[in-house]
């Protein structure tokens, strides 16, 4: 059957398929929508990364507190 969706091609170790492919049957699942779920958490987690260090980076003793009301006028 055909998908809308574009397919990637990844080599992963043995092991990692081996984890993957018990993880997938614990949870009654296909090994695909498993790692894609996988992908997506760290996708997500890497993007918090990226955003906490601009928050830390725009975060000195300079800064301007603005209430939530004034932000959004």
């Amino acid at each position: 059957m055909p998908t809308k969706n574009p397919r990637i091609n990844i080599t992963i170790e043995p092991e990692t398929q081996k984890l993957l492919s018990v993880l997938a049957h614990q949870e009654q699942r296909s090994v695909s929508s498993l790692a894609t779920e996988l992908i997506l958490e760290a996708l997500e987690r890497r993007e918090d990364i990226g955003l906490s260090t601009i928050a830390q980076e725009r975060d000195t003793e300079e800064m301007e507190i603005v209430s939530h009301d004034d932000i959004w006028k």
